[in-house]
């Protein structure tokens, strides 16, 4: 869970998300070299007193400053395309739930049951328990099994939404009128929060999303009880 003061990303739940983290470690320590080296050679040359009139052109310099740079887009570039193509793998999922935007609640249908499918809609203040965050905790939890991969198909049933947990790495636009999937895998126990990401109407900052991660035991136990209950 994200607190105040935060500079770093939530601590990832899945491991395309630690490869992302990893990314950024990388981008951000190229970045960081760059930005020293330039703010260096600016200030050098604003101190000197030294001039040198009769210099024109440098063929040495103008290779290693146009081979370098090409050398370090490579260097970003590469392990950007492999989480990429990691980010679309999509094998052999265990469970396929389909999540569906609403202006402002998400519905979600597990397809490979028969009749379980629920609304979520965010719990308002006046109704939150002790412990439970307010604008993020909803009346019912996307539940899934831990260290199991599963497919999430995004979609809307009127304008534009956005299915979002950055502690899982996904986050998928619902387009009405077509199908967008996405799939992670829980490394771990736990509730994600997340929220819808794309600007949908008045109450867009109102419809969040929690997943629960469980074993798969628990996990059978809760959706024989919603079946029971439906």
């Amino acid at each position: 869970m994200a607190h105040p003061t935060q500079l770093g990303f939530k601590d990832a739940a899945m491991p395309v998300m630690e490869e992302l983290l990893h990314f950024h470690d990388h981008a951000l320590m190229i970045v960081l070299l760059i930005s020293t080296l330039v703010l260096y050679i600016i200030t050098a040359m604003v101190s000197t007193k030294l001039t040198n009139k009769y210099i024109l052109d440098s063929q040495e310099i103008e290779i290693v400053w146009t081979i370098l740079p090409a050398v370090i887009l490579v260097l970003i570039a590469l392990p950007s395309l492999r989480i990429l193509y990691l980010m679309d793998e999509i094998n052999d999922p265990h469970l396929t739930i389909k999540a569906m935007g609403h202006q402002w609640y998400w519905s979600y249908e597990y397809t490979d049951y028969e009749n379980l499918g629920f609304d979520s809609y965010m719990v308002p203040t006046q109704d939150l328990a002790p412990g439970q965050f307010r604008l993020l905790e909803t009346d019912h939890r996307m539940v899934v099994p831990m260290e199991s991969p599963v497919r999430v198909l995004v979609s809307a049933e009127d304008v534009l939404h956005s299915w979002a947990v950055p502690s899982l790495g996904v986050k998928m636009d619902a387009v009405p009128g077509r199908l967008n999937q996405a799939a992670f895998i829980a490394s771990r126990p736990g509730v994600f929060y997340g929220q819808c990401s794309e600007i949908c109407g008045a109450n867009h900052s109102f419809m969040p999303i929690v997943v629960e991660a469980v074993p798969l035991e628990h996990f059978e136990n809760w959706s024989s009880l919603m079946l029971e209950d439906a």
